[in-house]
C-alpha cells in the first residue's frame, strides 16, 4: 500500500491553518465570526435578520464554521445559541499570524 507522501510533508499546524482558513474563506462566514466575536456572551436570536441571506444558506455557513471548530453551541432550531469557540479562535489567530507575519 502506497503512503501519501503529501500528507507526510505538511505539519499538523499547516493542515489546521488551512482548515481554519477554508472555513473563513467566505464573506458571510467572516461576517458571522465578526458578529459573534463582538458579543460578550453567546448570541441568541435569528442571524438571518442580521445578515442579508436566506436561513438555509445561513445554516450551511454556520455548520461549516462549527465543523472547523470556530463556533460552538446548539445550532438546531427552535433552540438557537451561537458562540465563538474561544480556545480554537485563539489558536486560529495564532496560526494565521504565523503565516501572515
Amino acid at each position: 500500500m502506497a503512503t501519501d507522501t503529501k500528507s507526510c510533508y505538511f505539519t499538523k499546524e499547516q493542515e489546521q491553518t488551512a482548515r481554519f482558513a477554508k472555513a473563513m474563506g467566505h464573506p458571510v462566514r467572516v461576517a458571522i465570526l465578526q458578529l459573534l466575536n463582538s458579543q460578550t456572551c453567546c448570541y441568541h436570536g435569528d442571524m438571518a435578520e442580521e445578515l442579508p441571506i436566506a436561513k438555509s444558506t445561513l445554516s450551511q455557513h454556520l455548520n461549516e464554521l462549527k465543523d472547523a471548530g470556530l463556533i460552538q453551541g446548539d445550532i438546531k432550531p427552535p433552540t438557537v445559541k451561537y458562540c465563538i469557540n474561544r480556545e480554537n479562535w485563539n489558536w486560529a489567530k495564532m496560526l494565521l499570524n504565523e503565516v501572515l507575519k
